[in-house]
């Protein structure tokens, strides 16, 4: 979505007051606050830097000129972009990463140096790496870039910089190879390289296009980790992401000399966490480290086994992943790193195992690097105990090194942050910035008949075999012992349904025959569809005007709330509270399953009425 848009001639008109015009502009399309240093940086990197260079006789007055784009609807935005056609008559677009960096300094991380950035100094992307990767987002995930094409150049221009012995030291040589950085007093330079992408303008025609074309989700994770594990790179990391992963792999290295190191990591859905994970375990295989991925959930890893049985025998898949049961009893340091991905599901020991106490308290001890992914809005079992302040007691009483990071650039729900947000506020009368989402941002939809949304659901699935049904587990599975036996119905809408059958095992969501199967929370938490089907069943309610949860509603086969009665004869309160919670979080997993869309129908009228009435005030 664009900020800002106009010919390079507009452009240098709006240049003396361009900080004012954009602030407005990306409150009105983009629906986000400004902070005073945002439109200062403006005044000085567009009204000054970027006007001089566009004032350039060589740059055509026609050209294209796009200001705070916000890239398949990410939080990241893209500086300045410049559009028009190449020599050969080709679409083309520059891309400009503007920096006010002054003095800078080299990284222990790769492709990082190290700035002063909110007032302190800090590790950050090269920007010719975070330029090139915009240019690579483009290029993978919009449709009317890859499909025309359009040819995409990018660069980094740091015009109070200096000098260049840092940020064009050649450990930087990758991340410069095809996006050159430009310092202070390079104005000619950089309009070399406009010149030679744009040679002619179009006016704003193509910038349109792009910003109107239709978002194709990124490779979902099960369909890239064969790529992945061989050293190949499906996916582009961009921003924090690729601050963690190198985190990852700097702390595996460093904890082989001194402490042990715990790296927690906060993400919300679609945020990359499983990416990363399966990136940096692909990165120190490579390394010949003694790694593994762990995950307490059996359905990803069982979608992982079937993805990579013809790239991987059956026992090095194995090797590669395991629950979080696993590590009980061990040496000390037996492992070189353990990636926890779903570190909110740890539990306090496991079933299978003798002598467990704390799997939080069991992978530190067993790894010398442990990396823990959490979410603790997605614990939606009473025995899910993985918290962050958790993690940091255990870390602390082994005297590990302790690094927090959190990942912001969410990739699930089409990029739209602007869902999450509203679902938050919805399920959990949650205070954020923006609730705003349009259907084309997010398909939701709230269906009043089951059949009428599973039909939807079943038409979506044709294209690729990558959309399923969900429910709230709030319907005993009678069909697991008597297959003959429906376990969701609705006689009014002559509307009847499985659970997902047993006898396809957890990786149920990606066999083609399950389209029929509804999957719950325990089948499908850590995966992807194209389009999710919700129902929402009795365990939520509306009271006074409230969405307000309701235990008994929920399944007597369903282990999620096993503790709550007796947590309740003991302390009432704090029993509700987190029984509350485990049911909210749980339908906020469910309805984040979908990177395309979300199909909702609710057992009770007035929940879907109260889900209605949020989707209004959204819209005023």
């Amino acid at each position: 979505m664009l900020a800002y848009l106009a010919t390079k001639e507009q452009f240098l008109l709006d240049a003396h007051i361009i900080e004012d015009i954009v602030k407005d502009a990306v409150k009105e399309h983009l629906h986000i606050g400004i902070s005073p240093n945002e439109v200062s940086s403006w005044r000085n990197s567009l009204g000054n830097a970027m006007a001089n260079v566009m004032n350039s006789p060589e740059i055509p007055l026609n050209a294209g000129v796009a200001i705070e784009y916000q890239i398949n609807k990410h939080k990241k935005r893209v500086d300045f972009i410049i559009s028009g056609r190449n020599r050969d008559g080709a679409e083309s677009i520059v891309i400009i990463e503007l920096k006010q960096w002054t003095d800078i300094d080299f990284s222990y991380l790769p492709e990082h140096v190290k700035t002063f950035v909110g007032k302190k100094d800090r590790e950050v992307l090269h920007p010719s790496y975070q330029a090139r990767s915009y240019a690579s987002l483009l290029e993978m995930y919009n449709e009317y870039v890859y499909d025309t094409p359009v040819h995409v150049q990018s660069c980094a221009y740091l015009h109070n910089c200096p000098s260049a012995d840092v940020i064009s030291d050649s450990r930087y040589e990758e991340a410069l190879r095809n996006t050159p950085v430009f310092i202070h007093g390079e104005k000619n330079q950089i309009v070399e390289l406009i010149k030679e992408s744009i040679s002619t303008g179009d006016g704003i025609d193509l910038l349109r296009r792009v910003d109107a074309s239709p978002t194709r989700p990124s490779l979902q994770l099960a369909d890239a980790i064969s790529k992945m594990l061989q050293g190949k790179e499906a996916f582009v990391l961009i921003d924090d992401q690729k601050t963690v992963l190198e985190t990852i792999v700097y702390s595996a290295f460093k904890s082989l000399d001194t402490n042990k190191q715990v790296v927690i990591i906060n993400g919300g859905p679609g945020t990359g966490k499983s990416v990363i994970a399966i990136n940096a375990l692909s990165r120190l295989m490579g390394q010949r480290m003694n790694a593994r991925y762990v995950t307490p959930n059996a359905a990803p890893r069982a979608v992982f086994e079937v993805r990579l049985k013809d790239s991987f025998k059956g026992g090095q898949i194995k090797e590669l992943f395991s629950g979080s049961g696993s590590y009980t009893g061990l040496e000390q340091d037996e492992y070189d790193i353990l990636i926890v991905d779903e570190a909110h599901r740890l539990k306090l020991r496991t079933q299978y195992s003798k002598g467990g106490d704390n799997q939080i308290r069991e992978i530190i001890h067993a790894a010398r690097t442990s990396v823990f992914f959490i979410d603790e809005a997605q614990k939606v079992t009473w025995k899910d105990i993985g918290e962050v302040s958790e993690i940091i007691k255990f870390a602390d009483s082994m005297g590990a090194d302790i690094i927090q990071l959190e990942l912001t650039s969410q990739f699930r729900c089409n990029g739209s942050d602007g869902y999450i947000d509203w679902l938050d506020g919805a399920i959990f009368g949650k205070e954020v910035e923006s609730t705003y989402f349009s259907g084309e941002d997010y398909d939701f939809q709230i269906f009043d008949d089951p059949t009428a949304l599973f039909d939807r659901i079943r038409e979506k699935n044709i294209p690729s075999n990558k959309s399923r049904m969900l429910a709230g587990y709030c319907w005993n599975w009678v069909s697991k012992k008597n297959p003959d036996k429906f376990d969701i119905e609705f006689p009014e809408f002559q509307f009847k349904a499985k659970w997902n059958l047993e006898s396809r095992g957890s990786a149920w969501i990606i066999d083609p025959e399950s389209i029929a199967d509804i999957g719950c929370i325990h089948t499908s938490q850590g995966l992807e569809l194209d389009y999710v089907g919700v129902i929402i069943g009795p365990d939520f309610q509306i009271k006074d005007g409230e969405l307000v949860s309701n235990p008994a509603g929920r399944a007597a086969t369903d282990v999620s709330l096993n503790g709550f009665r007796k947590e309740s004869a003991e302390n009432p309160v704090s029993a509700i509270e987190k029984a509350d919670k485990i049911i909210r979080n749980t339908y906020r997993t469910l309805m984040t399953r979908g990177m395309k869309g979300c199909y909702v129908y609710c057992t009770d009228p007035a929940v879907a009425q109260y889900f209605r009435k949020c989707l209004q005030e959204r819209e005023e």
